[in-house]
């Protein structure tokens, strides 16, 4: 097998004539490598890349032997292209999901799954969790925005009961930090469990009835040195989601209309919190393995005897999810062509041409393609909290996660392009392809936090989530529409395969992905060779939360 892979990559940089290209000429992305990669990596022969699985082990051999075959270095700390992220698996136990509240003047047991859902749980195999509920509206905290949904609420020992969603007024990003942060927010107050209410806006988004296909998927955390869960908090006993019916006769107990307070979702206003009525009392059962997944990791080292130490990171995730527990289909492979078979396809073409440059740019390249990410971003924290060189020699992030390559595209949108001079960067490089920035055009999907880039913003690092935008170079297509409807029909089911997508919408835009490439590999180069490395802006909220000094705008002109 490694003979046949080495061969594969022999073979795909002859078609890209890297041999052949002038050193006075920039190299260009080839639309055919980028096919040869994306076609490999979605095959059925890897079983939907799911985390942990012999499928994602090959995909992720197949990435190492194209590191290899360009000649960069292996970056791992062992000194191999594999960083092993070792890994915990919880699935819960068929059947063992019970939930009731014990209200003032009657016992209410729900059914599973049809009005509440529960995971695995990733701390204990068995979840007993009992307490009093507080409402707390959204759940937010945050200053800056004159929020606090756990102002004269005493939660501590309780089970707070939260709206899922977000308020439409906040901004984008800061939107999607603030949701990624509830449970947190939750726990700091002494929380001992979290139950969501399934909003009708939540409902547009991401239907309850779709979160049912996902039923028996595992949960997933990286372990530390002491085998102890690396995400999540040991202090939360368990948690669920009600389906909106359920919920209503929770709060009618309590003597309020939940009808009401989604009103007032409506209107974009904050319900205030208040105590609930009786107990709830939630048990299930969870089976608990050890496993591990790689992060690829490689080096294209720098040639500047300073700043050669100091490292641009470029990341996509080459998992997927595995099998579909879909009825409705009978291809149960999640192929996941666009997502993210596209991105690594991206970033391997992105490393081709970084080794055809004559001279290496001044800063080291980190290519990374990191596991986990469908189960938590989990790679990608493990990479951030356990990095082979220091975290303060990362300099900047760029990250690629479902390029639709359905549609030649006229725009990107850069999820936080503004909180940085990275910003800037990566307008100077869809510029110099023709092409421009747009704002993100689907807030309610809180993206920014939903990718790698997000665990390295949070060690303080300046990062960019590239993705493809809405418009079209064509004027007889609609980009936003075919966005829509591959995220609609294809996101996370086996029909994100090559030929489901090329018999609804025509071809597989390899073209636009070689695009894609170049814009990338420009960012990178800039960034590469800069004088001075990408700054948080002094005015961004992100610099706030994680920002650190050397990677900060000053205070003063």
């Amino acid at each position: 097998m490694k003979k046949f892979f080495l061969l594969c990559s022999a073979a795909l940089i002859t078609i890209a004539g890297c041999s052949s290209t002038p050193a006075s000429k920039a190299p260009r992305a080839s639309a055919l490598v980028i096919e040869s990669h994306l076609t490999f990596l979605a095959d059925d022969l890897l079983e939907g890349r799911d985390t942990g699985s012999r499928g994602h082990e090959l995909a992720s051999r197949y990435i190492a032997q194209q590191f290899q075959a360009l000649g960069l270095v292996p970056a791992a700390a062992d000194g191999s292209y594999f960083q092993r992220v070792p890994m915990r698996k919880a699935q819960i136990v068929p059947g063992s999901a019970k939930l009731s509240f014990s209200l003032p003047e009657q016992q209410l047991t729900l059914d599973y799954p049809q009005q509440f859902t529960t995971g695995p749980n990733l701390q204990t195999e068995a979840v007993t969790l009992q307490g009093e509920m507080v409402f707390v509206g959204y759940g937010l905290v945050s200053e800056v925005f004159g929020l606090n949904d756990y102002a004269n609420l005493d939660i501590k020992g309780k089970v707070v009961v939260m709206l899922s969603g977000l308020p439409a007024f906040l901004p984008s990003e800061e939107r999607a930090y603030l949701g990624s942060m509830k449970t947190e927010f939750a726990v700091e107050r002494g929380a001992i469990g979290v139950i969501s209410v399934h909003t009708p806006q939540q409902e547009k988004t991401r239907p309850y009835a779709d979160s049912l296909m996902y039923l028996n998927s595992p949960s997933m955390s990286w372990l530390d040195d002491e085998g102890n869960p690396g995400r999540g908090f040991a202090q939360l006993q368990g948690g669920a989601t009600l389906h909106p019916d359920a919920a209503s006769l929770l709060f009618a107990a309590a003597g309020y209309n939940l009808s009401d307070i989604f009103a007032l979702l409506e209107k974009d206003e904050v319900p205030k919190g208040f105590a609930l009525k009786g107990e709830v009392n939630l048990s299930s059962q969870s089976t608990h393995q050890q496993v591990t997944s790689p992060n690829v990791l490689a080096t294209l080292p720098g040639s500047d005897p300073r700043l050669k130490e100091e490292y641009v990171v470029l990341t996509a995730h080459s998992d997927h999810i595995g099998f579909s527990n879909d009825l409705r289909s009978e291809d149960k492979i999640n192929n996941g062509a666009m997502d993210n078979a596209a991105g690594v396809a991206i970033l391997l073409e992105t490393a081709r041409l970084f080794a055809q440059l004559p001279t290496s740019p001044k800063r080291s390249i980190l290519f990374a393609a990191v596991t986990g990410e469908e189960k938590g971003l989990l790679g990608a924290d493990y990479l951030a909290k356990q990095p082979p060189m220091p975290i303060s020699q990362m300099v900047a992030n760029v990250n690629l996660d479902m390029p639709v390559l359905l549609y030649s595209f006229a725009d990107l949108i850069a999820f936080g392009a503004n909180h940085s001079t990275l910003g800037d960067v990566v307008a100077r490089a869809a510029a110099k392809e023709g092409r421009t920035l747009s704002e993100d055009p689907m807030p309610e999907q809180a993206i920014f936090t939903r990718s790698d880039h997000y665990r390295l913003v949070q060690q303080g690092v300046p990062a960019v989530f590239l993705m493809t935008g809405f418009t079209s170079t064509d004027p007889k297509v609609s980009g936003g529409k075919v966005w829509a409807s591959f995220f609609a029909k294809h996101y996370h089911r086996p029909s994100d395969d090559i030929a489901s997508l090329t018999k609804e919408y025509g071809a597989i835009r390899y073209d636009a992905g070689a695009v894609f490439a170049d814009i990338n590999f420009n960012i990178a180069l800039d960034v590469a060779n800069a004088k001075t490395r990408p700054l948080w802006r002094k005015d961004s909220f992100f610099r706030t939360v994680f920002g650190r000094t050397e990677n900060s705008e000053p205070n003063t002109p």
